[in-house]
């Protein structure tokens, strides 16, 4: 009768999880003349060349972006990053928008106040520094 020994040898998966989370922002105009100010840019749209979009690493998202917050400014006061997709104005839907589309939303002229939610990426890119260093 033969023995068999058999050999166990441990199998280590690394699963990468996306995190991100999704944020309501309420940010107050500020008024400057005649115009409204919310003190931050916007990038991206289905529009533009999603390859393009340094926020996002799926190149294929075509979302809207803030590319630039004004220091001081409603946007910063009320908590909006860099990086932050926007994925809704006032409860439209931003999420299949054009960059002027999106432009136009942002800034009507009548709303003093724009309520946003976006997806913030910031949780994911601690966790990568994290498991880097």
């Amino acid at each position: 009768m033969s023995e068999t020994h058999l050999r166990f040898l441990p199998v280590i998966t690394i699963y990468f999880i996306s995190f991100s989370f999704q944020q309501r922002i309420e940010i107050h105009k500020l008024r400057q003349g005649d115009n409204l100010i919310l003190g931050f840019s916007i990038g991206g749209g289905i529009d533009q060349d999603p390859t393009q979009n340094p926020f996002s690493e799926d190149k294929t998202d075509k979302g809207i972006y803030v590319t630039r917050v004004t220091e001081g400014g409603p946007a910063e006061v009320a908590g909006l990053q860099i990086g932050d997709k926007i994925m809704q104005v006032n409860g439209w839907d931003m999420t299949m928008v054009t960059h002027d589309q999106a432009r136009k939303r942002l800034t009507k002229r009548n709303e003093e106040v724009v309520r946003l939610l976006v997806t913030r990426q910031s949780l994911q890119k601690a966790v990568q520094q994290s498991m880097m260093s």
